[in-house]
């Protein structure tokens, strides 16, 4: 029978953490584990024999809760235990959202008091390093900020029906990514900061141990391995609207391709060659979740002064590659391809990657170059093919990556930068690095080596004239 309990004043809130994965700290078994509410610690069970019962007669610690279940019992006299008061508990466990709660997150922007007494904004959340993962924490915090896709994995009834084969593990991925993002926006969290363990574990075990918590990765190649993997998971395709991620980052693209012959090859059978169909320009549209940027050549040598030259270049010189005009030269084994590309579809949310690694056989090496962009309002008509019907192309910046440092593994460290758009207080600026979190003015941003960007769409060009 259900009763209330004379221990729950035992329960000592400030050592809950529900962040680790969810495993017995005796037996190491995910099945049927409880929460001691007293010091924090996982057991299995609640039978006589078993480790949580132990711990309680032990210890004399007695308020446990199942953290399948959300149901709180006192051991060792085995009942459950029905309180009002312990509804916070269950909440940082598992924080839901309803539909006028995540219309609330847009346009609140109130400073929230943790359990600890730190105060923090929902979503401004500090994740923890556990060792060599900032480059995970960067694409996860600039993820959690694209609203259509916070939106759904705040709420699991969207994605929790979604059936996968048998003995399918990518599953995991959007389980534990929804639970991260209801952690980050959580309002009534004990602490202002999230451990990410059990989505790197995922991230670990889905990428067959291609990305390591131990080892640091490169953010982009996590980040295209995770949006293919989470389209997967969602049962997307390549095709449009087949998911929530092809739905806000795709977008599409001509590529006009011509072979052109080997420099070696005489000038009489180039000529020849150049008039088969093998060498004609062909062309075929094809989807991207994000464009690839080229930055040009670092300068070789130093200035007068002895000090190196850090060049700088304006976004739109390294958007000019996609204005269908400009070709650029792919080298294969034999043939060399030229391309140019042309857009015919934008995505709500754009994503940018600005090649700033090039890996000889010895070390990777960094261009330095800084990209100038503005942070608002930058308008992509000209990259637009003539027969595409676009009405809206302009975007305006809402996360940015920044590689600090030494490009050889483990040696530099990366950031991000969030835009928080609640309403009552616009643009204003963040920037994280795994727990520190402070606030940067925007004209800072554009002075930093932005290696990955996402833009987002604006709703209208009538609306900014009404606004204006």
């Amino acid at each position: 029978r259900s009763r209330s309990c004379p221990y729950l004043d035992t329960i000592n809130r400030s050592l809950l953490d529900f962040d680790f994965e969810k495993l017995c700290s005796v037996s190491l078994s995910h099945l049927n584990v409880y929460a001691c509410l007293v010091c924090g610690k996982y057991f299995q069970g609640r039978g006589r024999k078993s480790h949580a019962y132990t711990h309680s007669v032990e210890f004399n610690h007695h308020v446990f809760l199942n953290l399948y279940t959300l149901k709180f019992y006192c051991l060792p006299d085995n009942y459950m235990i029905v309180d009002s008061s312990l509804e916070d508990i269950t909440y940082v466990l598992n924080p839901t959202f309803t539909k006028p709660d995540i219309r609330q997150l847009s346009s609140d922007a109130k400073l929230m008091r943790a359990y600890d007494g730190t105060t923090y904004l929902p979503g401004i959340v500090g994740l923890n390093n556990i060792k060599a993962n900032d480059y995970c924490n960067v694409v996860l915090q600039a993820l959690s900020h694209v609203p259509p896709l916070r939106n759904y994995f705040l709420r699991e009834e969207n994605y929790s029906h979604i059936k996968r084969p048998p003995g399918d593990i990518m599953i995991l991925l959007s389980q534990r990514f929804g639970e991260l993002i209801r952690k980050l926006w959580n309002p009534r969290n004990f602490k202002a900061h999230v451990s990410p363990h059990e989505m790197l574990q995922s991230i670990v075990l889905c990428s067959r141990k291609r990305f390591q918590i131990t080892k640091q990765g490169d953010p982009l190649d996590l980040l295209t391995w995770f949006l293919n993997s989470m389209n997967v998971a969602l049962n997307g395709s390549k095709k449009r609207n087949s998911s929530i991620l092809t739905k806000t980052f795709q977008g599409e693209m001509k590529i006009y391709s011509r072979k052109i012959p080997s420099p070696e090859t005489p000038e009489d059978i180039k000529q020849k060659l150049l008039k088969e169909a093998e060498y004609q320009e062909t062309m075929e549209r094809s989807p991207f979740l994000y464009l690839a940027l080229d930055l040009p050549a670092a300068p070789l040598y130093k200035d007068e002064l002895e000090h190196n030259i850090i060049p700088q270049v304006p976004l739109a010189t390294l958007l000019a590659k996609f204005n269908g005009q400009s070709e650029k030269e792919y080298k294969g084994k034999r043939d060399s391809t030229m391309k140019r590309f042309e857009i015919t579809r934008l995505p709500p949310y754009l994503i940018f990657y600005i090649k700033r690694f090039t890996k000889n056989l010895f070390f990777i090496e960094k261009n330095p170059t800084i990209v100038n962009f503005p942070v608002t309002n930058i308008d992509l008509e000209e990259l637009i093919a003539v027969d595409a019907d676009v009405p809206n192309t302009c975007y305006d910046l809402v996360a940015n990556i920044v590689h600090d440092g030494d490009p050889n593994e483990g040696k530099g460290s990366y950031r991000v930068h969030i835009l928080h758009q609640g309403q009552k207080v616009p643009n204003k600026w963040y920037e994280l690095q795994d727990l520190h979190v402070s606030d940067i003015l925007p004209q800072m941003i554009t002075l930093s080596e932005a290696y990955i960007q996402i833009w987002a769409l604006r709703k209208g060009k009538k609306a900014d004239q009404e606004n204006a």
